[in-house]
């Protein structure tokens, strides 16, 4: 029960601190650097908070790839689904409630209308691509080699970075459970899109988890 608050609480911060960066502090008061800022500190803070209760995966690509990496069972893993899932929910929920409004809540998206207006072809590769470079860091972070004390920092900066690279081309995702609580509160075209945002960091994070599997960077 305590690895499901945790990882319950962790993935209800990392979307009302880092979607509520982009709601109510606004592109133009806080910048696109301020918001990959508010993700990756957001991830910082709860690394170092339940990091050692659950290993602060708040991510449902983290904790597949955990699983087929071999470093986590399969109930283990559900169970730390439902909690991310039901997490990111209540903190779009909370963000909603303090915004007022669920018309922008932060959600993922591509497209005509949306920031860039990139295409589905960029947003498919885009998430991908990112998703397992992110598990690599988070493997590689926190394996028994990797400095230790230093995996919050080294995860949260990577991901503070990939939101500088692709906030204009899908808001950045990377994990299921940050677009699931936004898109379900705002329904629409962002529940209508939610789909590639549960595919592709998916299939990133199993091809990530499968280079450890096989020991190919071990």
């Amino acid at each position: 029960m305590s690895k499901l608050f945790a990882e319950f609480v962790g993935t209800l911060v990392l979307v009302l601190f880092g979607c509520g960066a982009a709601v109510l502090g606004g592109v133009e008061n806080v910048g696109q650097l301020g918001i990959s800022l508010a993700f990756g500190g957001a991830i910082i803070a709860m690394a170092y908070a339940i990091g050692p209760i659950s290993g602060c995966h708040v991510n449902p690509a983290v904790s597949l790839a955990a699983f087929i990496a071999g470093r986590m069972p399969f109930r283990d893993m559900i169970i730390y689904w439902i909690a991310q899932f039901a997490g990111a929910l209540a903190g779009a929920a909370l963000l909603a409630l303090i915004a007022g409004s669920t018309a922008n809540l932060g959600q993922n998206g591509w497209g005509p209308g949306y920031l860039g207006e990139f295409g589905l072809a960029s947003a498919l590769a885009f998430e991908g691509i990112m998703t397992a470079l992110f598990v690599i860091v988070v493997l590689g972070a926190t394996t028994d080699r990797a400095p230790a004390g230093f995996a919050g920092l080294a995860i949260g900066v990577t991901l503070a970075v990939i939101h500088i690279v692709g906030i204009q081309v899908t808001g950045v995702s990377v994990n299921p459970a940050r677009s699931f609580g936004p898109a379900v509160m705002a329904g629409g075209q962002a529940l209508a899109q939610l789909w590639l945002f549960f595919l592709a960091p998916a299939v990133g994070a199993a091809l990530a988890a499968l280079v450890y599997r096989f020991r190919i960077l071990s």
